[in-house]
């Protein structure tokens, strides 16, 4: 079978301003290190990202130094310097296919951290800043054990259901309904998390080359999702400046009309990674547009349960459709647990027809235990989610507050609920940044993974999901690894060399 290759024109857009650090393109002024090290740093960086997939093959020499404007000499030390470190496999005959290092073992006892978490000093793990997860309430192994002493009544059958057992569906049914969107479970198609869902959606609704429209900065993984089918991101930029009216709903309507996009994928409720939250007017406004341009909205709501402020609550935004133009995708994950991967669709039942032709060629349904569990979390919801909350609040300040202390030049943009915060650096350095963190004990995912074409290397997300003396530990980290880059962003590939 026939080795991948990632182009090089996707591998150029990826690495962004992988020059300098100040986001300049070196024609300007004389680079601060060598560019083979700034290219090789660059493209571990998108190894750790996962934005250039293992097993993939890098673009050959000739035709990454012509994509880039430098000497196939540059590329071919920049190829060397990652095959010594473990980043590329080469095999005589064939192209250097990308790898990672051999990783620490892992006792099976807590997730496994990257291979970042091997290049901190020191005693301590890194924190792993790259997820915006939290750990599982102590009710999660109540809703399992009462799911298992409900599964016996499913053993009679297959136990494959590709739209979801009755009770989850009746009782996100519920919920909707109670928030003001009156919903039967035969709208409600489950899934394997919202990840899948959306996956689902853009295999039957997106067109090859077809534009659809995101929030930016968005969900990284969506983005990839959305590419990964052959459609193209258009981005929308949120108004960073003006939380409360963050989305551009002129830029929208004009970005619909221009690119005649059928799709538009949006997070109004916490956007991540900025925490933003769209008003009710905003919403119906939204959906005119959608109507008016005949755009199908796909809204995430995986953070819609973590509202942190003190607003009244906002309606879904379907509740403001007047047909079929909304289409909403939900998670268990974020409300309750990473490790609970129940999903759903919540959409008209002409389309889950037609999800579920798709679905029988990827996945036979979502397991049965977890599903149960998902029930039992969903009837006793409001305890948990209040005290979850309470949890976020608590660790959010801890971490603004350590900002505040240990990086006083950054600019904090706190949204009213999710899991992050959003902050701006005094320089476009993100993804150095995050190169240079994990030998200093934390893990960060760079500002350009949220983005698309290198935008937001004057960014960071933070999220506040761990507890407080990691947030206080990581911020430090952060902080000394910002301060070793000083001015002009230095060697921070050297490391390496002492692995």
């Amino acid at each position: 079978m026939a080795t991948r290759v990632i182009g090089a024109t996707g591998l150029a857009r990826d690495l962004g301003h992988w020059r300098n650090s100040d986001g300049t393109d070196g024609a300007s002024r004389k680079a601060t290190r060598p560019a083979y090290l700034a290219l090789a740093e660059g493209i571990r960086l998108l190894i750790h990202d996962g934005r250039a997939p293992l097993g993939i093959a890098l673009p050959s020499e000739r035709h990454l130094a012509t994509t880039l404007g430098v000497s196939r000499t540059t590329v071919t030390s920049t190829y060397a310097l990652l095959r010594e470190h473990g980043y590329l496999i080469t095999r005589q005959g064939s192209r250097s296919t990308v790898a990672l290092p051999p990783a620490i073992a892992h006792d099976g006892t807590r997730a496994a951290r990257g291979i970042l978490a091997t290049m901190s000093n020191g005693s301590a793990p890194a924190v792993d800043l790259t997820y915006a997860a939290m750990t599982a309430p102590p009710e999660m192994a109540e809703a399992y054990s009462v799911a298992l002493q409900g599964i016996p009544s499913y053993l009679g059958t297959h136990g494959m259901d590709p739209v979801g057992i009755l009770p989850l569906r009746e009782a996100l049914a519920r919920r909707y309904t109670e928030r003001g969107l009156p919903t039967g479970a035969d709208q409600i198609l489950v899934t394997l998390g919202a990840q899948h869902g959306l996956r689902l959606l853009l295999n039957v609704l997106a067109t090859t080359a077809g534009r659809v429209l995101i929030d930016h900065p968005t969900y990284p993984n969506a983005i990839e999702a959305i590419r990964d089918v052959g459609a193209r991101p258009v981005p929308v930029p949120l108004r960073l400046e003006d939380p409360a009216s963050a989305w551009d709903l002129d830029g929208l309507r004009s970005a619909a009309r221009q690119t005649a996009a059928s799709l538009a994928y949006l997070v109004p409720d916490h956007n991540n990674p900025t925490g933003f939250l769209m008003d009710d007017a905003a919403r119906a406004e939204l959906v005119a547009i959608a109507r008016d341009t005949r755009m199908l909205l796909i809204i995430d709501e995986s953070m819609a349960d973590l509202s942190l402020g003190t607003a009244a609550p906002v309606a879904p935004v379907a509740a403001f459709a007047k047909g079929s133009e909304v289409v909403t995708i939900g998670s268990a994950s974020k409300s309750f647990w990473g490790g609970l991967r129940v999903g759903w669709i919540r959409t008209s039942e002409s389309l889950i027809t037609r999800l579920l032709g798709i679905r029988a060629t990827v996945d036979l349904g979502t397991p049965v235990m977890d599903q149960l569990a998902a029930v039992h979390l969903l009837e006793n919801a409001d305890p948990i989610l209040d005290r979850r909350r309470g949890q976020l609040r608590s660790q959010r300040e801890a971490l603004l507050a350590a900002m505040a202390d240990e990086l006083p030049g950054w600019y904090v943009l706190p949204g009213v609920g999710g899991m992050s915060v959003w902050a701006q650096l005094p320089t476009p350095v993100s993804t150095a940044l995050a190169a240079t963190a994990p030998n200093h004990g934390v893990l960060l995912a760079a500002g350009p993974r949220f983005g698309v074409q290198g935008a937001f290397e004057r960014f960071l997300r933070l999220p506040y999901t761990s507890p407080e003396p990691e947030l206080r530990r990581a911020v430090t980290a952060i902080a000394t690894a910002y301060a070793t880059l000083g001015p002009q962003v230095g060697d921070s590939l050297q490391p390496l060399t002492c692995y």
